[in-house]
């Protein structure tokens, strides 16, 4: 792993200690277990050493990561625009997690970009773009919950870390590689896990909470997506699956239904790019996954907005649902030798 820049590291424990009011953290848009893990992971860090903090999420976040500690108290806008406004009023520093380009804040964007006290973005995301004050974006962690780890103990704080904290933190590195399928070439993220391990924390158990605690309609909603909404070009190694809005209506859609759908056309023979597009209500939620060389944080960049990690990405477009789909399509065309040539 590339060495942090002990600069900024004493900077922002500098800020930390020098804070009196509030800080706030953010995560992105429809927040992820990593990012809801590096929230909850930090706030209980900086709570337990005796600051003031407030969780507050752009919009809501699935049901299934809110058995960490911490989780019912996190303020979302969408639904407590005037609560979250008044905290930010109230805030003396921002730490904005998993995310590194303020659109990513959503309705929040306008608050992050207009903050003028202190701030920190901390993140794992390639191509970072700076709108706060100081930095900390190294992509060759796992998840930005390992990279808060390592910073903590770079920081001296690792003796705020207890037991919940250590919880959150593994369900955001959990999550982020996929229960440890991607995103582990580095050893030092089992040796993290290692030492997450000697806080008491049980890994099964938190596999279960995230994994094993669906409700039976988006079990269905799978198996319909997997029979009825799944195209599959073995001539460009690449399988695409769609959830239109009648579609989500009728499995009675909650938030993070889909979560992982986009990884199931990974297990076809020779599937080494997969796509999910989610009807919202103006807009599509793209998610991309690749195996091997093909760089799906390029691909999503160039043609949906998006961004992410070479092999794990996605984006969102303004255009009618059935447009999307058939751009998508064009595109394998105009991708296929690239396609072709990728290698695992």
């Amino acid at each position: 792993m590339k060495p942090f820049d002990l600069d900024i590291v004493n900077a922002f424990r500098e800020r930390l200690v020098q804070i009196e009011s509030t800080i706030a953290i953010i995560p992105h848009i429809n927040a992820d277990g990593d990012a809801i893990g590096s929230v909850l992971g930090l706030a209980g860090i900086l709570k337990n050493a005796g600051k003031k903090v407030v969780a507050l999420s752009p919009n809501h976040f699935p049901n299934f990561y809110k058995w960490m500690k911490g989780s019912e108290e996190i303020l979302i806008y969408t639904s407590s625009r005037k609560k979250v406004e008044q905290a930010m009023a109230e805030t003396g520093m921002l730490i904005c997690l998993d995310f590194n380009q303020s659109s990513r804040a959503g309705e929040m964007k306008d608050m992050v970009n207009q903050f003028s006290g202190p701030s920190m973005m901390i993140d794992h995301h390639p191509y970072p773009q700076k709108f706060t004050e100081l930095m900390i974006s190294h992509p060759e962690y796992s998840s930005t919950a390992e990279l808060i780890f390592h910073v903590v103990k770079a920081m001296d704080y690792q003796k705020y870390i207890d037991k919940s904290v250590a919880e959150a933190i593994y369900c955001g590195i959990m999550t982020d590689t996929g229960s440890f399928d991607y995103n582990i070439s580095d050893p030092q993220t089992f040796q993290t896990v290692s030492e997450l391990l000697t806080y008491g924390i049980d890994p099964e158990a938190i596999h279960g909470k995230v994994f094993d605690n669906y409700s039976a309609d988006r079990m269905r909603l799978l198996g319909y997506c997997l029979s009825e909404c799944m195209e599959v070009y073995p001539e460009y190694h690449t399988a695409m699956m769609y959830l239109s809005k009648e579609i989500q209506q009728k499995y009675n859609f909650m938030s993070g239904d889909n979560e992982g759908f986009v990884n199931y056309p990974l297990s076809i023979k020779g599937i080494h790019f997969s796509a999910l597009f989610t009807e919202k209500e103006d807009h599509v939620k793209v998610s991309f996954r690749s195996k091997g060389e093909f760089a799906v944080n390029e691909f999503a960049s160039k043609y949906f907005n998006g961004g992410g990690h070479r092999n794990a990405s996605g984006g969102e477009i303004y255009a009618p649902f059935d447009q999307v789909l058939e751009r998508f399509r064009q595109l394998l065309s105009q991708y296929r030798t690239l396609l072709k040539k990728t290698k695992i």
